[in-house]
């Protein structure tokens, strides 16, 4: 087998690909955003969280190390009307509480 300049080149760049891909996994910022919101059930308007949230986009995701106060009593349930609002999963090896779609709203 020959090796050129051109093959050895190729295979520099793929193996700095494949690294570059494990290393720059995004974590989430651990000193925090400073905006905090109030997140409410959707179905009886109870307060559940209030969190510091980080972007403008929609509440998909609750990391909770992120969580000021948390309402509940029973993780993922309104207290009030017992509706199941998140599953409580791993995000990025990070715990947190994913947001079922139309169950929250937020201020």
């Amino acid at each position: 087998m020959v090796l050129t300049l051109y093959s050895i080149r190729i295979a520099t760049y793929n193996n700095d690909i494949i690294n570059s891909k494990s290393k720059n996994m995004a974590k989430p910022n651990k000193k925090g955003p400073t905006r905090t919101v109030d997140i409410f059930c959707a179905k009886c308007k109870t307060q559940l969280f209030k969190y510091r949230k980080g972007g403008k986009g929609a509440l998909v995701k609750c990391f909770k190390e992120r969580i000021v106060a948390d309402f509940t009593h029973t993780p993922c349930i309104c207290p009030n009307c017992g509706q199941e609002f998140a599953r409580d999963t791993l995000v990025r090896g990070t715990p947190a509480f994913k947001m079922i779609g139309g169950k929250v709203t937020f201020k």
